[in-house]
Parts: structure tokens; C-alpha cells; sequence
């Protein structure tokens, strides 16, 4: 690593870490307001102030960097770096005092995702890669090894939306061919799958704000991540992210004609 990268790496870390304390007063609080954005997803203060929070970071840090936010979109755009954020992800279980939600953080250069994070400010765990290598919480964590399809634990974020938006078929059969289904989705879920603890993570419906962060981790891991199609994940709307091997039947299985 050169310094520069060094320098934003650990510029990296103290946005999670700066965030996270913004975010914990407001988990599990009788006092927080949930409102809802005009999709119908609901937002907190705790969203809106931890991408404030990060923004006003970054720009006095890296004045140069673009940004893209979920809640406040696009600055300085063309920006050679821009950085990529989701300052609550899973929303929803966050205003059900759920621990389930994290933050999303990435950097991409010309458009190409080079450093990503997710950060757990409940259980205070930091998983960040670089594409080619990841850590947690400082330590170098190895590619998870993979098991048989069969029993193989799949986690997704919205149970109805794979079927709705891809068709029941190819749903149906993933979920006969593996050993557990569960909704332990948002970023929480891509966290269980670099670390081991469950083997696929599958999501129809995604933004750039909630896949972009995930590629270096994945990737760094030693993960396959690509679109529900096996697209290329940086423009895809859908995710599948799994050991490679298993990621090929998957794909095939949900693809199937």
C-alpha cells in the first residue's frame, strides 16, 4: 500500500467510527421519530445526521472527492473519486431496536469501486476490504470455506421481492436446494456471509448506495459478487454474493429457463 492509500483507508475508519457514535444514542430509544420518504422507506434522524455528519467529513477532508448519499444524493459530481454512503442500512430494523442495520461506506475511482466498509455500530464490528484483501476490526479475515448446496444457509433481505421481481421459479427452487432461508438481510446478511456464518446472501432489489460498499469487502474476501443475472455488480440493481463455487449454482438455479 502507498500512503495515499493508507491516508483514506484510515480517513475511512474514522468515518465509521465518527458515524457509529452519531447513530448509538438514537438505537433503540423511545424518543425516535420515524418518518416516511416519499417511496414509502422510512428515515430517521439518525440517517439524515450520520450522512450529514460523514459529508461534512469528507469535504473538508477531500474537497476534491465527489459524494453520493442516500438521503442527500449527489455532490460535486464528475469528481474523479467519489465517495459512496448509506448511513443506516436496514432502516427498518433500526427503528424496531433490531441490531441488524449497519453503515455502508465506499470509494470509488473513475467509477470503479476501490475501498468499502460495513460497520455494525450495535455490536461495534468494522469489515472493510479493499478488493483484494479484508479485514475485521484490523484482523485479516480468509475466505470462508465453501459447503454443499444442500446445506448451504441463504440469507435475503425482503422475503416477497425475489419472487415478484424475478420470478417464483427460479426462487422456489434455490430455497428447495439449500438447508435454511432466513431474513437476516441489509448489509448485516453480506456481513454473515464474509465471515462464515452463512453461505449465500441474496437481494432483487438493490441501490448503488446499498451494493457498491459491499464489492471490495466481497471481493477482498474472496467472495464471487455479482447481479441477479451474474451482471456485473457495479451497475446491477439485484445481488447475489457467495463462495465462488456455490455462487455458479445458485446463478444457474435462479436462472434456469
Amino acid at each position: 500500500m502507498n500512503s495515499e492509500t493508507d491516508t483514506i483507508k484510515s480517513f475511512l475508519v474514522e468515518l465509521a467510527s465518527e458515524s457509529a457514535k452519531f447513530i448509538k444514542p438514537y438505537f433503540a430509544s423511545p424518543d425516535l421519530i420515524v418518518e416516511s420518504k416519499s417511496d414509502t422507506t422510512p428515515v430517521t434522524e439518525a440517517d439524515r445526521g450520520a450522512e450529514l455528519l460523514m459529508r461534512k467529513m469528507i469535504m473538508e477532508r477531500f474537497p476534491q472527492h465527489g459524494i453520493l448519499g442516500e438521503e442527500y444524493g449527489i455532490h460535486n459530481e464528475g469528481a474523479s473519486y467519489r465517495w459512496i454512503l448509506d448511513p443506516v442500512d436496514g432502516t427498518k430494523s433500526f427503528a424496531a431496536n433490531n441490531a441488524q442495520f449497519g453503515t455502508l461506506i465506499a470509494l470509488l475511482r473513475d467509477g470503479e469501486p476501490i475501498l468499502g466498509a460495513i460497520n455494525l455500530p450495535a455490536t461495534g464490528q468494522l469489515l472493510m476490504g479493499d478488493c483484494e484483501s479484508a479485514t475485521l476490526n484490523g484482523r485479516v479475515i480468509k475466505t470462508p470455506e465453501p459447503c454443499p448446496l444442500s446445506k448451504a444457509i441463504v440469507v435475503t433481505t425482503e422475503l416477497d421481492d425475489p419472487a415478484a421481481t424475478h420470478g417464483a421459479r427460479g426462487w422456489d427452487a434455490l430455497r428447495k436446494a439449500t438447508r435454511k432461508l432466513y431474513t437476516w438481510g441489509d448489509c448485516y446478511g453480506y456481513y454473515l456471509v464474509a465471515t462464515g456464518g452463512v453461505h449465500i446472501a441474496c437481494d432483487a432489489l438493490m441501490n448503488a448506495w446499498d451494493i457498491l460498499p459491499l464489492i471490495p469487502v466481497m471481493r477482498g474476501v474472496g467472495l464471487k459478487i455479482t447481479g441477479w443475472h451474474g451482471e456485473a455488480p457495479e451497475t446491477a440493481s439485484s445481488c447475489i454474493c457467495a463462495h465462488p463455487v456455490l455462487h455458479k449454482q445458485v446463478l444457474d438455479i435462479l436462472n434456469k429457463d
